[in-house]
């Protein structure tokens, strides 16, 4: 998230002034000379010189846009060896494709012309990998290979190829990427007292909620706070309160740039750099929250560093600053407080977007199908028959929980189409050639509705989760953190999180829509698929306590 400055142009006309009468004597005789020399000396200019001059111009103009067109014309051709794809559009390619439920389209695209082909965007040929058979042969199988990031103008106007997320493939990424591991593993999920971490801020959740009082309210606010609190915990050692106001006004930048990012004025910016000059559109957007946001960290850990102490690290950003230090005769090192920043936003970005719309879909379904909502309570209930609160040895005893949460990431896509991604080389699949630098897309989405390893995918079902004895059972085809050296880096915190926050939630509250209100399930669209904002009413409900021997029924 770079800092931008609008780039002011200022148009300064030359004026020139106008002289008295000419005086007498020599000084009018020397202005009368020089006229007549002028006069000798210039070239008439001949009536429809001007007219000349201009279509001189125009002819120029027309053959500078002719050699661009050409240009970009030439971009748009497949390589030999390139997978097929849809004819593009001149110029455009098929951006305009793109712009409403690209997941979506380019599914049926894969119908027509594989499971992997091409697609034009705007002169950046793209390749598109779709159903789970083509997405593992490339995320798993060439793991290496398919683990580079494009070098798209927008990653470097936001990032400048830093940070971790959009860092190329290489030294500095696997560096970035082992101490956010590290981190990950030492400052939070890997520690067992983090695990009440997360049970305090699903108090806090619940707390907030039970406020309502059982009227309709718009859960959106809450979840991305409790959940983004947990990431805040590894990163700066600390949670923000639900009414910080600055943090609240950040987390939607974050979350509006999320959505700006694959809007088609992205997608244009990517292929026509220049637009960034245009003053009007969703890029400007895009650059401004960017630019907030930068400046809002940059504060955020000068002040959360602190009291630091070298070599004993609190949390994220200590750790990141010891190597900062470590390498600072290194003038090959990536770690920079530049990618420190960018790396920090990264990490929120990440560690929030897709819990929290897992849980705002789960919320929603629940309310939607009360039926499964009712099998949910009644295992809770069974599990914690003392009415203690959730913990991670619980979800061993709770297939049913799982088996609900997995279907929600399935059937609602969080991420339909991953981070595009790039060849670190050149690549063979499927008998085609993909050259280095070429981007990739991964039609996640294409692979939770493969109907070669789901019968009925357009359909929410939990139970295709579980076996015939009412067990959980892993499927093969589910791939909501990605796969391969770029899968997400927080899946186990993840899974944690929704976990607890789902049963934490569903022990206390039965979720309701307001009377005569039926929210709609079609998302709104971004890098992630969220929900469309809705009101839900948490009525709290008694616990019905069974006997702790009982075991819910699943079939």
């Amino acid at each position: 998230m770079e800092s931008v400055q609008d780039d002011t142009y200022a148009l300064q006309s030359a004026r020139g002034g106008s002289r008295g009468p000419a005086g007498s004597g020599s000084g009018g005789l020397l202005l009368l000379s020089v006229h007549t020399m002028v006069s000798i000396k210039a070239p008439c200019l001949a009536p429809g010189s001007g007219a000349r001059a201009l279509l001189g111009g125009l002819c120029l103009a027309v053959a500078l846009f002719a050699c661009l067109l050409v240009r970009q014309l030439f971009k748009q051709r497949r390589p030999p060896g390139f997978p097929p794809g849809p004819s593009p559009i001149p110029v455009i390619g098929s951006i305009l494709s793109l712009a409403t439920e690209p997941h979506v389209f380019l599914k049926r695209q894969s119908e027509v012309h594989g499971q992997i082909f091409s697609l034009d965007l705007g002169g950046i040929l793209t390749v598109v990998l779709n159903g789970y058979d083509c997405v593992r042969e490339c995320l798993y199988h060439q793991s290496e290979v398919f683990a580079d990031r494009p070098s798209l103008p927008l990653f470097k106007k936001m990032t400048k190829m830093g940070g971790l997320l959009n860092c190329k493939y290489g030294k500095g990424w696997i560096e970035h990427r082992k101490l956010a591991c590290n981190s990950f593993r030492y400052f939070g999920s890997g520690r067992r007292l983090f695990e009440r971490k997360i049970s305090e801020e699903c108090m806090f959740f619940v707390d907030a909620i039970d406020k309502h009082k059982g009227k309709p309210f718009n859960p959106k606010h809450l979840v991305t706070n409790a959940v983004s609190n947990i990431t805040n915990l590894i990163i700066f050692g600390q949670r923000f309160t639900y009414d910080d106001r600055n943090f609240q006004h950040m987390i939607e930048l974050f979350s509006e740039n999320v959505e700006l990012a694959v809007s088609g004025w992205a997608l244009l910016y990517n292929a026509f750099p220049w637009i960034e000059y245009v003053p009007f559109g969703k890029h400007q957007k895009l650059f401004r929250n960017a630019a907030e946001v930068f400046d809002f960290l940059l504060q955020a850990v000068k002040g959360f560093s602190q009291g630091r102490v070298p070599h004993v690290p609190r949390h994220y950003v200590d750790a990141y600053l010891d190597e900062l230090e470590q390498n600072a005769a290194d003038p090959g090192s990536s770690f920079s407080y530049d990618n420190l920043i960018y790396s920090v936003g990264e990490l929120i970005i990440a560690g929030t977007e897709t819990t929290t719309n897992t849980l705002r879909w789960a919320m929603l379904y629940m309310a939607l199908y009360p039926n499964i909502q009712e099998r949910v309570h009644r295992e809770i209930d069974s599990v914690l028959c003392t009415g203690r609160a959730p913990t991670l040895e619980d979800k061993q005893k709770m297939p049913y929980v799982e088996a609900v949460l997995h279907e929600i990431l399935r059937f609602c896509n969080i991420v339909p189409l991953g981070i595009f991604r790039a060849t670190s080389q050149d690549a063979k699949v499927n008998g085609y050639t993909i050259p280095k630098g070429t981007m990739v897309i991964t039609n996640l989405y294409s692979v939770h509705f493969d109907e070669k390893y789901w019968s009925d995918p357009g359909v929410f079902l939990p139970q295709r989760f579980l076996d015939s004895n009412g067990n959980f059972v892993k499927r093969e085809a589910f791939l909501p953190f990605s796969l391969g050296r770029r899968h997400c880096l927080g899946e186990q915190l993840a899974r944690m999180e929704m976990f607890l926050f789902f049963t934490t939630l569903l022990q206390r509250f039965h979720l309701q829509f307001p009377r005569g209100i039926v929210p709609t399930v079609t998302p709104k669209l971004g890098m992630t698929l969220q929900p469309k904002p809705y009101s839900i009413c948490a009525v709290r409900r008694q616990q019905k306590v069974p006997s702790c021997g009982d075991t819910p029924h699943h079939k």
